[in-house]
């Protein structure tokens, strides 16, 4: 595997796991969702020692998709009977009928309307994935709602059952480029998305300590495949031609495969009072090497305008990883699949990442 002159910083006291995935990457939409699901063996265990139905709350979202079929496939595997059970708006009928073919029931309604989540079905386990950031800037009271009435809601219909709920990297604020902001760190919002996002932890937490909530807080930062992320980001810049700004000159990233296997797996490690957990690649890049390799691989010429900030949002993530597993595709790897995605026109979300943004504004 080439590096291209690629250099990473590793997480200190984490390692990056030698195993870094197949050479040759996803091709198609099919093979990469089925690489985005595909259940690593230490969570198929997992699924043979937890037993009843799981219900992923706002599963027709960027991860949700990929990480409901996952628990489907480990469930499967684990030889366990149990209901997998995707609730979301599903405004795009396509993703409900794709998960009902793969033997995933459906639930359709708001998840703002208190009847709905009433009318949801029991289950001892819950991956809470609904949120909004993009377009909050504007639309403050409804990213309030969803960011932090909608737990309200959720901790009440399941404050008998084991829930992990994402949350985000932007709560802890920019950090000197030399550290990465670890589980115990205070707090440093910045812009009414992260602020809410903080809100959104508080009353989880809350209902953690008021009703006894078995709770994991997964704090990510970012995960990438080939149709969305960091790395698909400055990717399609290049290929366009457009300049990168490298005013945000580092991130770490992970491969939504890994995101998805270390949510479910920290289903085993809920708490009351609620748990932390990063979820965060195992190194740290500086952008500005990321777009040299990518330009290389594309053969484009890489712009830079802006100058390095001395500080970026960058998490460790590794406590959860030492727990439920460590990462298995590596950044150099991640790198080659989506240049070569790009290069052939490969389907997107149109979802940019704005990872660079730095006032909290999106």
């Amino acid at each position: 595997m080439k590096t291209h002159g690629l250099r990473t910083t590793p997480l200190n006291g984490a390692q990056a796991n030698p195993r870094t995935g197949p050479q040759s990457g996803p091709t198609d939409i099919s093979t990469l969702e089925d690489n985005l699901s595909s259940p690593p063996a230490g969570l198929i265990e997992m699924f043979a020692r937890l037993h009843g139905d799981i219900i992923v709350i706002g599963a027709a979202g960027k991860m949700g998709p990929t990480l409901t079929r996952m628990a489907r496939r480990a469930a499967d595997a684990a030889g366990t009977k149990r209901r997998v059970i995707a609730a979301a708006r599903f405004t795009d009928e396509a993703t409900a009928r794709a998960m009902e073919a793969q033997g995933i029931e459906t639930a359709k309604g708001d998840l703002l309307d208190p009847s709905f989540i009433e009318s949801l079905p029991e289950a001892p386990l819950v991956v809470y994935a609904a949120g909004m950031k993009f377009g909050s800037t504007g639309n403050e009271p409804l990213t309030w709602a969803t960011n932090t009435h909608l737990p309200t809601l959720i901790c009440r219909k399941y404050a008998r059952s084991r829930i992990v709920a994402f949350s985000t990297g932007n709560v802890y604020g920019v950090v000197p480029s030399s550290r990465r902001s670890v589980e115990t760190d205070a707090v440093n919002p910045v812009g009414e998305y992260a602020m809410s996002c903080l809100g959104r932890e508080r009353m989880f937490q809350y209902f953690s300590q008021a009703l006894g909530v078995s709770v994991a807080l997964l704090r990510l930062n970012y995960a990438t495949e080939l149709r969305y992320g960091v790395i698909v980001d400055l990717a399609q810049k290049i290929w366009a031609g457009e300049p990168i700004d490298v005013t945000m000159g580092y991130a770490n990233v992970i491969w939504q495969t890994d995101a998805n296997a270390i949510a479910l797996g920290l289903l085993e490690h809920t708490a009351s009072p609620a748990a932390f957990f990063n979820i965060a690649g195992p190194e740290v890049f500086r952008v500005r090497d990321v777009c040299a390799a990518l330009g290389e691989l594309m053969e484009r010429q890489v712009r830079f305008i802006g100058e390095e900030a001395p500080d970026a949002l960058l998490s460790r993530g590794d406590k959860a990883a030492a727990l439920v597993g460590g990462t298995n595709v590596a950044l150099p790897v991640i790198l080659e699949w989506t240049a070569d995605w790009v290069k052939r026109n490969g389907a997107t979300l149109g979802k940019p990442t704005h990872f660079e943004v730095r006032n909290g504004r999106f």
